[in-house]
Parts: structure tokens; sequence; C-alpha cells
């Protein structure tokens, strides 16, 4: 797959490593950051060059060495993203957060966590799980994907229709200027009218504002999973139907819809060597896969069992499959999260994240599918997503090397209009900075440049990402 590349300019020279060594411990050099997962973007480490503050005090210190002397900075979390986003360059250096991570506190009463930016989301789950609470998101990274960067990305996940995004679980934040002054606004109250919102400006700019440090995450209560299913229908408009229906019955005690295209679900099913008719799944085109939390009573699977009869009994449903065991349901969330496997299916994926009203979600798939296979004679089309909120997964797997633009030119076109969005999760980073500029009004992309040059006047916090070069 053909990846843009962010601008490159001579190595750093070895007085200026000493004195980051000086500031912030041992740098990681090319030959051992090979050691390390690369993620999903092949320039991540282009750089050379990595190090991980041990402290925020360290890290302030490193980025005014870095403002001072005009050097790029590209933070890392987990390495999850999709979209370029923590793509470097000689010239700069990587810094990753993994250390920034020995801080969490749980405030049971008040229901918020202040956790340090490099702690997974996985470690924040079972932190406040122990005290009967969840940070309201999840998603299938959550093992490495750290909270800081879910902030930086704004990311969405499962939970995202009834909790929403990242940026609404942020009670408040801190994080590190690119002059490496530290900005605390790290409240816990959700009422909080003190001046413009740093936070939510902060969450969503993909590092090239400041460096967060700590988050201020609204939890909620925890609850045991009580029943998981999977349907499958003819038609979307069918799925749809449905999964309004099970949010109408079971409000917030419905905890995923999801669904997925029979495509994207058999290829995961068979390179589990399983298959979609071994568990009960015939001929629907469209499956969804729903869950349930448990009931104050305790008998939600029973409610949800006496819902699903009352569903085919009404003709709304006719296949449906109720998880009899944990390794079932395990299979279930399998078909939906491990689109990894694809990257062994296919020698060139292109992915793709996208919003679309629940309205036009139909017309639109329709639409741009067929177009989709017909862009090479060997082509996959792979689409799954988070149905209650419009969010649309698609992966696209060639034999050749298309260019990414001509799977942009069917899928972003009409977005904007019909008031979706061309990103939905991952953000902009390298791959999408052509879309950004083109499907954002000119007003708000010159804002946004505005708003970059206000606060790194010397552009060193991930240049290259969000904004093409000539317009930041």
């Amino acid at each position: 797959m053909t990846q843009p590349q962010p601008t490159a300019s001579a190595p750093l020279e070895e007085d200026v490593l000493s004195q980051i060594e000086a500031i912030a411990g041992p740098v990681m050099r090319e030959d051992r950051l090979r050691d390390w997962d690369p993620g999903y973007h092949a320039d991540n480490f282009a750089a050379g060059i990595a190090v991980s503050p041990r402290s925020v005090d360290e890290l302030c210190i490193l980025l005014a060495l870095c403002h001072e002397q005009r050097i790029p900075v590209v933070t890392h979390g987990g390495r999850t993203g999709l979209v370029g986003g923590t793509a470097s360059a000689p010239g700069g250096i990587v810094l990753s957060t993994r250390k920034l991570n020995t801080g969490i506190e749980i405030d049971p009463v008040g229901r918020v966590a202040i956790v340090d930016a490099g702690m997974t989301l996985e470690a924040l789950q079972q932190a406040a799980a122990e005290h009967g609470l969840s940070p309201g998101i999840d998603l299938p990274s959550r093992g490495s994907a750290t909270v800081g960067g879910l902030a930086a990305t704004n990311a969405g996940g499962i939970e995202a229709f009834r909790f929403g995004t990242m940026r609404d679980r942020l009670l408040g934040c801190e994080f590190v200027r690119a002059d490496g002054v530290l900005v605390s606004d790290l409240a816990r109250v959700l009422k909080n009218n003190t001046g413009y919102g740093l936070t939510d400006l902060i969450a969503g700019s993909e590092g090239t504002l400041g460096i967060i440090t700590r988050l201020a995450i609204r939890l909620e209560p925890l609850r045991q999973v009580a029943a998981t299913a999977l349907f499958a229908f003819p038609t979307i408009e069918d799925t749809l139907a449905v999964a309004q229906n099970l949010r109408d019955r079971f409000g917030d005690r419905l905890r995923a819809v999801e669904i997925l295209w029979r495509e994207y679900a058999e290829t995961i099913a068979v390179q589990h060597g399983q298959s979609l008719e071994a568990v009960g799944i015939g001929e629907g085109a469209f499956l969804l896969l729903a869950e349930t939390e448990e009931t104050p009573d305790g008998d939600g699977q029973d409610r949800f069992m006496a819902h699903l009869e009352a569903l085919f009994e009404q003709g709304l449903v006719s296949e449906a499959v109720l998880a009899q065991n944990s390794s079932q349901r395990d299979f279930f969330w399998i078909l939906r999260e491990d689109a990894d496997v694809l990257f062994r299916v296919w020698p060139n994926i292109h992915s793709f994240d996208v919003s679309v009203p629940l309205a036009n979600l139909g017309d639109y798939a329709r639409a741009v599918e067929p177009k989709l296979k017909q862009l090479a004679d060997q082509v996959g089309v792979y689409i799954f997503g988070h149905l209650a909120d419009g969010n649309l997964h698609v992966m696209v797997g060639l034999n050749d090397d298309l260019p990414h633009e001509a799977m942009e030119a069917i899928l972003y076109p009409g977005l904007t209009e019909m008031g979706g969005a061309f990103s939905a999760e991952h953000g902009i980073g390298l791959e999408k900075r052509e879309a950004f500029a083109s499907f954002n009004s000119p007003a708000k992309c010159q804002t946004m440049a505005a708003i970059k040059a206000a606060l790194d006047p010397r552009n060193i916090l991930n240049p290259g990402k969000i904004f093409l070069p000539t317009t930041a």
C-alpha cells in the first residue's frame, strides 16, 4: 500500500542527541527500534530516534529544547492508528509516552479517573472495574492503545452511541505546549465554565497542538453482560429496524449494536477455521451483533430471550443465534474485532472509516459497494462497523497497489452534504490530508491552521499531519 510520507530533513547531530539523553534518558537508535512493534505505518520509526521521558518534568524540558532548536516531535502511544498519524522522518524524534504510565487514581464517589497518558485502555478498564466502574469506551485495540492516544485521536469505539467519543468522556486534561510549558486543566466536574474549552481542543488534535500527559475521565457503572446474539437479515433496512427496536427496548443497557457485511464475517470465520453456518447463520446478507447488560434483578438474559421470541413472532427476525456460553460469545466478537486477519488475506489493504447518517446508510452502501468492487479484477470489499452511530469501517483488499485516492473518490463525495464525515474515528494524519482540504470548508481549514500557528508557531509538533504542507 502506497503511503504518504512526512517531510524529512538532515538527521540530528550527536551533540543534540547527547542533550536529549541528558534530559530524558537513553535514546533508542534505529538498531534497537527494530524490536519495537512499528504499528500500521512503515515510517512510524523513520526518524531512527526515539526517546521515552520518565516524568512530565523531563517531557517539559525536552520539548523546550526541541522548540528552541526546531526539532520535529512525533508523539507515540500504542501505534494503533490507521491514517499515518504517528509517521516520522529523519531529523525529528519519536517521543514515546510508554513510561508515563504509573499514575492512576479512581474516585468512586465522583466516578472520575485521573490517568497518565501512557496507560493502556485495558489497564484503565481493569482499575475502574475494581470499583464497579468503566471508562465508558471500548475498542479492539484496548490492550495496546493508550488513553493519551485515544484522546489525541478522539477515538470512538463500541459504546460511543451511548457514552460518546473520547472527547465526551473527558472532564479535563493536562498537556505540554510546544514550548515546553505545562498546561493543567484537570477539572473533575462536569460543569466547568471557566474559559475556552482547552480539553475539547486538545482532544482530536492528533498531537499537533500539545502532548497530553494526564486526563480526567468520566466513569460509568460497570454491568455484567446478560446476553449476546448474532442476527442475520436480507437488507440493511431490516437490520436498522431491529437495531432501533433493541435500543428502544433496552435503552442504556444495550451495550453493543454492530453491523457486519456477510463477506466480511465469512472471511474472518474462515480464517479462524469456522463458518457462519456452523453457528446457525444461514443466508442473511447483513449480520447484527447485539449485546445487553444485566438488570438489577439479574434476569437480563430471560428478558432478552423473551424479546427475541417476540421479534420472531412479529416477523422482524428470521435468523438469530443467542450465545450459549463464553466461547460462543468470544467467537461472535472475533467476527467483529479481528479485522487484522485481512492483512494476511490480501497483499494490499486500504482502510477507511466514515460516518453516515442512519437515514442514508442503505442508499450510501448500495452506491459505493459495487463501485469499489469494479476497481480491479480481484478485489475484496469488507464492511463492518458501529450501526447505532452510523460509523462504517470499509476495508478494500487488492492484489494490485491502486492509489488510495481511487477509493476515496468513491467513498467521500456527498458525505459532508448529507451530514456525515469522511473520518469517523481515526482522524486525519497523513492519509486524509487531501480529503481534509477538499471536504471541509475553507473557513474551517483556515481557522484550524490559525490555531495550529498560535500554539505551535515553529511547527515542531507532529508536522505535516492534518494539513497539507501549503496550509500549515
